[in-house]
């Protein structure tokens, strides 16, 4: 399932995937995400969409904002 939602998301990643979503993890994702070039980025956007991307991006700096 595709969450729509930020605290989807989180839950997806956290529980659903056992992924440790730190401050680190955040900004290495970003920094694939954001080059449209990275391959990582190319398969992301062919499977789920150009808008989904530009979402998951938004969740990850959603995230890092919210850090202390």
């Amino acid at each position: 399932m595709i969450p729509h939602t930020y605290h989807a998301w989180r839950h997806c990643l956290e529980q659903d995937c056992g992924i440790r979503l730190t401050e680190a993890f955040a900004q290495k994702r970003l920094r694939i995400y954001r080059d449209a070039t990275h391959p990582e980025t190319k398969r992301f956007a062919d499977r789920y969409g150009a808008g989904h991307l530009r979402q998951v991006i938004r969740w990850f700096e959603t995230f890092l904002n919210q850090q202390p």
